[in-house]
């Protein structure tokens, strides 16, 4: 499956983005879908899972209450509402996916996941 991000850019501190990330390709039965960061110099880091089979969700601690992600299985596409940014939220965000993957308070690894997309910027300014 391929899969493309869109709607990252430049935002002022306290705005909101959402991102998107469609699937081309055979999603059915498809596990979870996951968006990851990385910012320059840092490792990448997992902050929202949504598992196909009943909705269960994932946040890390650093984006929980201001970002939400959301499906919409008729466009086979995936959405990262963003919400009061912060100029640390800066990074490279990264859609990903995995058949046989199940969202859990266990946390995210990018292990988990074989199929990604190729990145989309998002730039908080102050």
């Amino acid at each position: 499956v391929q899969l493309v991000e869109s709607g990252g850019g430049l935002v002022q501190s306290g705005g909101s983005l959402r991102l998107s990330c469609t699937a081309y390709g055979s999603t059915a039965g498809y596990g979870a879908s996951a968006w990851f960061r990385q910012a320059p110099g840092q490792e990448r880091e997992g902050v929202a899972c949504i598992s196909s089979s009943d909705g269960s969700t994932y946040y890390s601690d650093s984006v929980k209450g201001r970002f939400t992600i959301s499906t919409d299985n008729a466009k086979n596409t995936v959405y990262l509402q963003m919400g009061a940014l912060k100029p640390e939220d800066t990074a490279a965000y990264y859609c990903a996916a995995d058949p046989d993957h199940y969202c859990s308070e266990n946390g995210l690894s990018s292990g988990d996941f074989g199929s990604w997309g190729q990145g989309t910027q998002v730039t908080v300014s102050s």
